[in-house]
């Protein structure tokens, strides 16, 4: 057989296999976010710790998690000292995880009777202690009230579950059948995977999957040259004041990315998981090299980024890390500005980001997690897409759908639309915003969590920032109350609503140099209104 076609049968197969665990993950889990919305991520791995494939229709931001975590695993587990049917689980943040909910687990894979590969599987699990019923713990000031955590655990034996630990587990769960739901669907997610690769592996295998790697890493290489070599400087400011600084320096199909100079961590929820920012730059390089590029660890290997220990891209023990995700689109955006200068009409304006919320019951236990998604900044040739969630990195859509919800829980969504003129103006345009109406028909509590609020995104070039967006609490004779935009248990009463607005992205340069006729066409489509 052709060596380039062999080649390009064991990568798609890999990258197979992957996709495969977080198909099975979504549609065996108990939880309605994870069912209905897809939040989840899948990878494959090798002994050292390279990532050979990731699931691409998931959250892209999740693509350093799993690699970030193998290590610490390995330290706790030896791999001479696995046996085939041993699954792991590990959450802490500190050690390559993401956040409590966030559970991540792997499998060995043995070759010649040694644990040589490991699949890995993500989802954010129902509840899982803390502050929050769903884990989005807004006021939390230290690590302990963001839930449980877990140092790596073995959690399975060829003989099954480790029923003590999955004791413990549901023991410190508001909802323990869901819980045990989706840690049972990240196991067969993981088997699977495991399985597929098995059936890869031969004498060949371990000379084709470097080869793959190399491959890729000669290309992202190729890409980054296409960068002019030098250093360039980024910064963005989150809506308490805290701001995420970065140089790049490319030199010669290699970056450097060093947030040295970032404020330092604070006892708020905001400060991210040294793996969840390592992901965001994977997200925001990946947008000025070959998007055909496959995800693996010839991505990574042209980057050395530095992420100062206790710093807000680098939390240390006892900070939290759930709120993660404003620290690391502002780590994105500072990319995106240092960027620019080195790609002149390449520029975007700053995007409105994900905002989260929970609902929990408060007469009986039932829990809705979900965010939506603000407008993208517009860019220097084109304008920003409307409730795009850019900066989250998503794959497939991961809001869940009214109609699912609805029959599970006791709300009714009245609307989910845009914002006319939410996006910022200018040249071109920011994309639109989102408004969210959910209905309570029994008492709840709701937890907030959203940035881009207080400081909305700001346009470039000389163009508008984006409308902010905010979380409301709308009475039954439509008096609009806000809510705080980082908090939990804030209380809802049945036939009162809830309303999620989304931020518009920033407009990219002068709005009088906007054509008269993309003006008439926002009108037309009722992106914008004659009072605007």
């Amino acid at each position: 057989m052709n060596d380039d076609l062999t080649a390009e049968i064991l990568r798609n197969a890999l990258c197979t296999a992957a996709e495969e665990a977080s198909i099975v993950v979504v549609r065996s889990a108990y939880s309605t976010f994870i069912v209905e919305g897809a939040d989840a991520a899948a990878a494959v791995l090798d002994v050292r710790g390279r990532l050979i494939a990731h699931s691409t229709s998931t959250a892209i931001i999740q693509c350093a998690s799993l690699r970030s975590a193998l290590p610490y695993l390995l330290r706790r587990f030896p791999a001479a000292e696995m046996t085939p049917g041993d699954v792991f689980l590990m959450n802490d943040v500190y050690q390559g995880g993401i956040h409590a909910n966030d559970l991540l687990v792997f499998r060995p894979v043995f070759a010649e009777g040694e644990a040589a590969y490991f699949t890995g599987t993500l989802i954010h699990v129902a509840d899982l202690s803390g502050l929050s019923a769903g884990g989005m713990a807004s006021d939390a000031t230290d690590v302990f009230l963001e839930g449980v955590q877990l140092p790596p655990v073995r959690i399975a034996t060829a003989e099954g579950l480790v029923d003590d630990v999955v004791a413990i587990l549901a023991a410190n769960s508001r909802t323990p059948d869901k819980l045990v739901g989706d840690l049972r669907a990240l196991i067969a997610g993981a088997n699977v995977a495991a399985r597929r690769v098995a059936e890869l592996i031969d004498e060949r295998f371990a000379d084709g999957v470097a080869a793959y790697l190399a491959d890729t890493e000669l290309r992202m290489r190729a890409s980054l040259r296409a960068i002019p070599d030098g250093t360039y400087t980024g910064a963005y400011t989150l809506d308490d004041g805290l701001t995420v600084r970065v140089a790049v320096t490319l030199a010669d199909g290699a970056a450097t990315l060093d947030f040295t100079g970032t404020d330092g961590q604070v006892p708020l929820p905001v400060n991210s998981g040294f793996s969840q920012t390592l992901g965001g730059v994977m997200y925001a390089i990946r947008c000025y090299v070959d998007p055909a590029l496959p995800l693996n660890e010839g991505c990574f290997a042209p980057l050395d980024v530095v992420l100062p220990e206790g710093s807000l891209v680098h939390c240390t023990r006892p900070y939290p890390g759930g709120g993660r995700f404003g620290t690391v689109a502002a780590a994105e955006e500072a990319i995106f500005a240092a960027l620019t200068s080195a790609l002149p009409g390449r520029g975007v304006a700053a995007s409105g980001i994900l905002q989260g919320f929970s609902m929990s019951g408060v007469d009986r236990p039932w829990l809705h997690m979900s965010f939506d998604l603000g407008g993208m900044g517009a860019g220097a040739d084109r304008d920003g897409p409307d409730a795009t969630g850019a900066l989250f990195g998503g794959g497939r859509n991961i809001i869940p759908q009214a109609e699912p919800v609805e029959a599970r829980l006791p709300v009714r969504i009245e609307a989910v639309e845009l914002i006319p003129d939410s996006g910022g103006d200018g040249t071109r345009r920011g994309g639109l915003g989102t408004r969210t109406v959910i209905r309570l028909l029994e008492d709840a509590r709701v937890d907030t969590r959203g940035d881009r609020l207080h400081r909305p995104p700001p346009g470039a070039e000389g163009g508008l920032p984006g409308r902010a967006g905010g979380y409301f609490r709308e009475l039954p004779d439509g008096t609009r109350e806000p809510l705080d935009t980082k908090a939990t248990r804030q209380p809802l009463r049945a036939g009162e609503s809830f309303v999620l607005e989304t931020s518009g992205g920033g407009g990219y340069g002068p709005p009088p140099g906007r054509a008269e006729a993309d003006r008439a066409r926002d009108l037309a489509d009722g992106r914008t209104t004659r009072d605007s």
